[in-house]
């Protein structure tokens, strides 16, 4: 017969040889992959860690503050602005970014003040300062006994409550919220502050 029925040597050679080129190709390019996600995972727990944003107050005072009795209703008027300056650290190496949101003062678990903070961004490895007002809403208080006898007694107890709400852009989008309170001790016959302690919490 003129005609071969069976394939030449060389031919399968060929085939061979391509099968097994192919096949290399598949294995580097997954030893590849592997190695990718290996150093991408170890920069997640190591460099690119997401470490927690730190809000704290450093310093609060006292603006305005004037008192008034009527004593016949048993009602004091009260009047005054607490001022605080905060410090937010970003201690990532990419930025956070926060959503708009409000500084309280509160009285005995009551909102008798606020102040809007909005949205910005912290960069990578910076603290941004904040200067807030918070002045009393005394319409809130009127209907409120006990800030009689409180101020009657010679003290008064605010409360400053600061939340920020953001994310931190690593290797996928992560949740944190940051927040402050301070607990504010007033005198109030000699129109000062005697103590502030204040406590601070950070959630991933």
């Amino acid at each position: 017969m003129d005609v071969e029925d069976h394939k030449s040597p060389t031919s399968m050679s060929n085939r061979s040889s391509n099968k097994k080129r192919a096949r290399n190709c598949c294995f580097i390019c997954l030893a590849l992959l592997l190695l990718l996600g290996l150093l991408l995972l170890i920069l997640g727990l190591t460099v690119f860690k997401t470490k927690k944003p730190v809000t704290t107050v450093d310093a609060v005072s006292l603006d305005d503050l004037d008192v008034s009795f009527d004593i016949a209703r048993l009602q004091v008027h009260l009047n005054v602005t607490v001022k605080a300056d905060l410090s937010v650290q970003n201690p990532n190496r990419v930025s956070f970014k926060y959503d708009t949101t409000s500084a309280l003062l509160q009285y005995k678990g009551q909102v008798i003040g606020d102040a809007p903070l909005l949205a910005s961004k912290i960069g990578s490895r910076q603290t941004h300062p904040m200067n807030i007002s918070l002045t009393v809403m005394a319409d809130r208080l009127l209907s409120d006994s006990s800030l009689y006898s409180d101020v009657m007694a010679g003290a008064l107890h605010l409360t400053t409550y600061v939340k920020l709400s953001g994310v931190v852009h690593l290797l996928f989008k992560i949740r944190v919220k940051t927040s402050s309170t301070c607990d504010l001790f007033i005198d109030v016959l000699n129109r000062r502050l005697l103590n502030q302690t204040c406590h601070y919490k950070t959630k991933l």
